[in-house]
C-alpha cells in the first residue's frame, strides 16, 4: 500500500506512470535479491496432454513458506509448460558451452559467405543471429508462451517482486517420446 502511495506521489498521480515505476522497482528488487541463497523450492512434474512430452523442473526460492504458496506453484507450472512447448536447451546464456557457440558462429558465417555478404555485414549478422539463438534455446530469454511481449526472465522477476524472495530455476529435464 505504501509503495503504491509513493509511486503515485512521485509520478504526480499519473496511474500509468506509477504502474511503470512499480514495475521498474520490482525489477531492481529482483536484481538485488539474485545473490541471496535460494535453497528451498519445489520439483514439479508436468506431462503434456497426449502423453508425448514430460518435464521435470526444479525451481528454488528462499523459504519453504513461499514454496508452498499457490502463486509460486502456479509460476513453476507455467515454467514447466514453457519447457514442454519451447524445448529450451539451457536455462541461461552463461550455460552455453563455448564449443556450441563456436559451431553456431561457424554455421552463420558459412551461410553469410555463401550469400556473398561482405565481412563487416557478416560480423553484425553473427551477433544478431547469436542473439536470436539465445532467445530460442535459453529458457530465461525465451518469449513467454502466454504473452510473447514478456520473457521468462521477466515473469520470474515479477514473481520475485511479489514474493520478496530470490527465485531461481535450478535445472530441468524434458522428455519427448521417440527423441
Amino acid at each position: 500500500m505504501m509503495d503504491c502511495k509513493e509511486a503515485l506521489q512521485k509520478n504526480n498521480s499519473d496511474i500509468e506512470k506509477a504502474v511503470d515505476y512499480l514495475r521498474q522497482k520490482g525489477k531492481a528488487a529482483a536484481a538485488k535479491k539474485a545473490s541471496r541463497d535460494a535453497s528451498e523450492g519445489i520439483v514439479y512434474s508436468y506431462i503434456h496432454p497426449g502423453d508425448r512430452i514430460g518435464v521435470l523442473v526444479e525451481v528454488n526460492c528462499e523459504t519453504d513458506f513461499v514454496a508452498r504458496t499457490d502463486e509460486f506453484k502456479a509460476l513453476v507450472k507455467e515454467i514447466a509448460m514453457q519447457i514442454a512447448a519451447a524445448d529450451p536447451r539451457w536455462i541461461k546464456r552463461e550455460e552455453v558451452k563455448e564449443e556450441d557457440l563456436a559451431r553456431e558462429r561457424e554455421i552463420i558465417i558459412k551461410q553469410m559467405e555463401e550469400q556473398g555478404k561482405p565481412q563487416n555485414v557478416i560480423e553484425k549478422a553473427v551477433e544478431g543471429k547469436l542473439s536470436k539463438f539465445y532467445s530460442q534455446y535459453c529458457l530465461m530469454e525465451q518469449a513467454y508462451i502466454r504473452d510473447d511481449k514478456k520473457s521468462i526472465k521477466s515473469i520470474v522477476d515479477e514473481a520475485v517482486g511479489k514474493t520478496g524472495e530470490n527465485i531461481q530455476i535450478a535445472r530441468f529435464a524434458r522428455y519427448e517420446l521417440g527423441r
